[in-house]
């Protein structure tokens, strides 16, 4: 299975590598997310360690079902070959309606059929009024942030 654009990246292919990854988190499909990676991908997400498909969807599946009315935006910070490095920033809010964004560096690397082996995510959750929300798009069918909603660099963030 290839997963367009590959390594190695341009600018150009690793924007668009970004948006799509993007865009598959937004779905908060965890079965569509989890093939984007090898089957033995090796994560580690904050202080977890995740070991291939199965259990990236294990992951996922219980991160969505904490983290309610989800939306995140990625940007490039750099790349070189077949790694990519990004900032991100996500909102949620928990089961009580307290709000959160999630700010985060991740470091990826990919196969060469686009499939990412290795994701190192950094992350850190600062507690925010529902009134300081900058991610407010309308979910719609595939959660997709219209390509007219700023990013993080157009947000200060």
């Amino acid at each position: 299975m290839s997963r367009p654009p590959l390594p190695p990246f341009d600018t150009a292919g690793a924007i668009l590598k970004i948006r799509l990854a993007e865009d598959a988190w937004n779905s908060r499909d965890p079965a569509r997310v989890a093939l984007a990676y090898t089957p033995d991908s090796r994560w580690r997400n904050r202080s977890q360690f995740i070991t291939g498909r199965a259990e990236i969807e294990r992951f996922l599946t219980a991160k969505w079902q904490k983290e309610h009315d989800y939306r995140l935006i990625k940007e490039l910070w750099a790349f070189a070959g077949r790694r990519i490095a990004v900032r991100f920033a996500y909102e949620y809010h928990d089961e009580a309606g307290q709000w959160f964004r999630a700010y985060g560096n991740e470091n990826w690397e990919f196969d060469d059929d686009g499939l990412m082996r290795r994701r190192l995510a950094s992350i850190n959750d600062l507690a925010i009024a529902e009134s300081d929300r900058l991610f407010r798009w309308k979910r719609g069918e595939t959660g997709r942030r219209p390509d007219d909603h700023p990013g993080l660099s157009d947000l200060g963030l």
